[in-house]
């Protein structure tokens, strides 16, 4: 017996992927019809809601299995049923493009926590910019990558870190050299 038809029913595949939420539009209808019709199924169901409900609320990270996982996983389903393996079709990542902000100044943004007010992002200079004398309406943590930078009277090289407390303003800040650096803010920061 497949474990698929533990339950007692040979649509127990179908209860399992109505209750994980993964059945195409089109098959929707028909599974609810068979699931109301056969007990075994209702019950199937019924014991599995609560799992997939506790799931829901998990970071996507914890449940996502790694690539390799994915490909073991379905080249043993493959063996089990004798079809073909059905892998997942790889990830593309794509580099967000790079904005020109001010003159001689470009963002790359990495990613936005609008309910905390922070923006994480990739920051250019170009040689001679310099960035309008602001305030941190948060904590600001910036690593230079490369290049050098002038934070007030303080010179950054690659590799150096810097904390701006909120409530803490930079005057000047700019670059001789021109730099990128990776930058941690709060959206709220004033320019002055």
């Amino acid at each position: 017996m497949s474990t698929f038809q533990r339950n007692g029913c040979e649509q127990s595949e179908i209860t399992c992927a109505y209750a994980l939420r993964v059945l195409p539009a089109s098959e929707g209808a028909a599974a609810e019809a068979h699931i109301a019709s056969c007990p075994h199924c209702r019950r199937e169901l019924e014991s599995l809601r609560p799992v997939v409900d506790r799931f829901v609320s998990w970071p996507t990270d914890v449940l996502r299995p790694t690539t390799s996982v994915q490909a073991r996983l379905a080249l043993r389903i493959a063996e089990e049923t004798g079809k073909e393996p059905l892998l997942a079709p790889a990830r593309r990542w794509s580099e967000p493009e790079w904005e020109r902000v001010a003159p001689g100044i470009e963002c790359k943004l990495l990613a936005t926590d609008t309910e905390r007010h922070r923006v994480s992002m990739l920051v250019r200079l170009a040689p001679g910019a310099s960035y309008p004398a602001h305030t941190h309406a948060g904590v600001e943590e910036l690593h230079l990558l490369d290049g050098e930078l002038w934070i007030d009277e303080r010179k950054l090289s690659p590799g150096d870190y810097n904390y701006g407390a909120p409530g803490a303003g930079d005057e000047r800040v700019w670059s001789e050299t021109g730099c990128t650096c990776l930058l941690v803010t709060s959206t709220k920061d004033t320019l002055r």
